[in-house]
């Protein structure tokens, strides 16, 4: 059991390690750098069929294939990953937000999206897959408030 739990990890840090960062020119920002505020994409089939493609190959290891978050290598990494199909997980956050994780990375933890792998077009796109991944599913609904308590006046 210790055996394949070694072999992954030392090839996930083997990729890791070969995975080419961009360099730019000094001055020079990354091709297609600024981001919109808001998701500029409209979702298609084909886009969207890239993006599932994308996800597969660099987040469902860690983020599982339906974006539960409960994987074997995220448990061996002592990971605690938000569950994507929970409808409440990513209420609060803005596209824009998702956006900037994906790109950037997260923490040491989480690497960016190497632009050259992934354009700006591609992780928008990326932010609608994973939002996907609560749909039809129903926020629980809030708790009712209390009703008042019914004490009769008295009448005397």
């Amino acid at each position: 059991m210790l055996k394949p739990f070694l072999l992954l990890s030392a090839v996930v840090l083997f990729a890791i390690a070969v995975t080419p960062f961009p360099t730019f020119a000094a001055g020079q920002p990354p091709q297609d750098a600024t981001p919109a505020s808001t998701n500029p994409v409209k979702p298609t089939a084909a886009s969207q069929d890239k993006a599932k493609k994308l996800f597969s190959q660099d987040c469902s290891m860690c983020h599982g294939d339906n974006g539960n978050g409960k994987t074997d290598l995220a448990t061996s990494m002592q990971l605690t990953l938000a569950d994507w199909t929970d409808p409440k997980t990513l209420g609060n956050k803005s596209d824009q937000e998702l956006f900037d994780i994906i790109r950037k990375g997260k923490g040491d933890k989480m690497p960016p999206e190497d632009p050259s792998r992934a354009k700006n077009d591609d992780i928008w796109n990326l932010v609608i897959y994973i939002r996907s991944f609560s749909k039809g599913q129903t926020t629980p609904p809030a708790p009712a408030p209390a009703a008042p308590s019914a004490t009769a006046p008295s009448g005397k």
